[in-house]
């Protein structure tokens, strides 16, 4: 029987939700629901996960990809020492680039008091491979024998030209944070393969380059936290606080959780907050966790070979060359999204010396990633991207000399690869002027891109919406298109 107490509680808590109703009609609401963020109404939280369901959660049709491996190259690869070959620099070469073209994009504010903008051609040759006859750099040999795994796109553009709103605009559709990352769309519209794993982790290089790395851009946003990515750390404990502590015993951690299930059950049944699910959700992962991550992590097995397919830097944890190893295993064990994070190439100067060291990290473990997944029967439905969030300017930032110069942002252009997962795979898409500074053909967007991947998985990129404070959010905001041309 409910006493007078209870009923007095129940009534306090009817009046305050009455009360924070109508003050969220005033000016007051931006203040109140940030400051409340955790005691939104149980009505309200129910009626926003009721309307994600007016539409239809995917998959929309039959998917081409079971999960990706997005090779995130943070800071801005230039294109112009990668794979947009342009010969016509060398005649331009030190000469200024025409106002009718620089003045076609936007420039950081780090050229804002430079007097001269000398156009520089690559320092680095490049040839042609496979039967795609795609150009590759010298900086890229291993990446050059799987020309014809990939499908190189030339043509992406963005809208920012600082580094983290064009990371958050890459990896979450909006140059604000905030919003959800794609792994949390990902695991939201399409749930996960493998109960025992989380559907979206994250691996970051460590000790490479001092560019920041926000981790909004793994965060599930206004979705439930269980979406959100989980980041796993070099070493022995690749998550913090996963494991139990001394004198803890496994049997004991159990019932502590599933009395703290009942607990979060109960008050479920009072409030109807989802994020009480959410939690129960992340509870038991964890515990899962505890054996899962340290066997998903535990390379010792593999054979010789592996280590030298991807390079030395394999066997050293925490290298992008580990991590792409890492990555490729936890694929088999059908993790949907798999992101890895190199930073490093944000080269305003010093670029010749400083890129070739950020190539040579990347390039054979790359190259490895695609074979490898290839030889296990993986790469069909493993969709492998490798890009950054913006290209480099075809000006020199700073002086130019005979064997030195920088480049800065240049969100008017860049180049990524995709390989598998159901890409149309040995070709070039898309195409630059003469001097990579303005796409002239085929162009494709963050939101075309970002539309194409959804669709790969069978996500109608226009569907996959969910309700946030009166609005209907989805990954690509109001813009995208898919890019039939990038699909098999």
């Amino acid at each position: 029987m409910i006493g007078m107490d209870d009923l007095k509680k129940v009534l306090t808590q009817l009046n305050r939700r009455d009360f924070l109703t109508k003050a969220g009609l005033g000016f007051g609401s931006f203040a109140l629901s940030s400051i409340l963020q955790g005691s939104v109404p149980a009505s309200e939280k129910r009626r926003e996960d009721e309307v994600a369901t007016e539409f239809i959660r995917g998959p929309h049709f039959s998917p081409k990809a079971k999960r990706i491996i997005y090779l995130f190259q943070s800071g801005g690869p230039s294109q112009l020492e990668t794979f947009d070959y342009k010969p016509a620099l060398t005649k331009w070469h030190g000469q200024e680039i025409p106002d009718s073209v620089r003045g076609t994009q936007r420039n950081s504010g780090m050229v804002a008091g430079q007097s001269t903008f000398p156009l520089v051609k690559s320092i680095f040759d490049f040839k042609q491979y496979g039967q795609s006859g795609a150009w590759v750099s010298e900086l890229f040999p291993y990446t050059a024998r799987i020309v014809d795994e990939l499908c190189i796109i030339k043509s992406m553009h963005t809208e920012a030209i600082n580094h983290e709103p064009a990371v958050m605009f890459v990896q979450t559709g909006s140059q604000q944070s905030g919003r959800p990352s794609m792994g949390s769309w990902l695991s939201y519209g399409l749930g996960s393969d493998n109960q025992n794993l989380p559907h979206f982790m994250v691996l970051i290089s460590k000790g490479v380059g001092d560019q920041p790395l926000s981790t909004a851009a793994w965060a599930n946003g206004f979705l439930a936290s269980h979406h959100q990515g989980v980041q796993l750390r070099a070493g022995k404990d690749p998550v913090l606080y996963l494991k139990n502590p001394y004198g803890v015993h496994k049997e004991d951690r159990k019932r502590a959780l599933d009395r703290i299930k009942e607990l979060n059950e109960h008050q479920y049944t009072l409030w109807g907050d989802p994020e009480i699910q959410s939690k129960i959700t992340q509870y038991e992962m964890a515990y899962k966790m505890q054996t899962s991550v340290p066997d998903a992590m535990d390379t010792s097995k593999e054979p010789d070979y592996i280590y030298e397919m991807y390079g030395e830097d394999s066997r050293k944890p925490g290298t992008f060359a580990a991590n792409c190893l890492l990555a490729r295993r936890m694929a088999e064990r059908d993790v949907k999204f798999i992101q890895l994070y190199h930073m490093g190439w944000d080269q305003h100067g010093d670029l010749p010396k400083n890129i070739a060291k950020q190539a040579k990290d990347v390039d054979q473990a790359s190259a490895a990633l695609v074979t490898d997944l290839k030889q296990r029967g993986l790469l069909e439905d493993t969709l492998v991207v490798w890009g950054g969030e913006f290209g480099r300017t075809s000006f020199s930032q700073g002086k130019l000399t005979p064997d030195n110069y920088g480049r800065d942002h240049h969100p008017g252009c860049f180049t990524m690869w995709m390989a598998g997962g159901g890409v149309k795979t040995g070709q070039v898409y898309g195409e630059t002027d003469e001097f990579s500074y303005n796409v002239v053909k085929d162009g494709v967007h963050v939101h075309d891109f970002q539309a194409t991947l959804l669709h790969l998985f069978g996500l109608d990129h226009e569907k996959l919406i969910f309700k946030h404070q009166g609005r209907r959010y989805r990954l690509t905001d109001v813009h995208g298109r898919v890019v039939k041309a990038l699909i098999a």
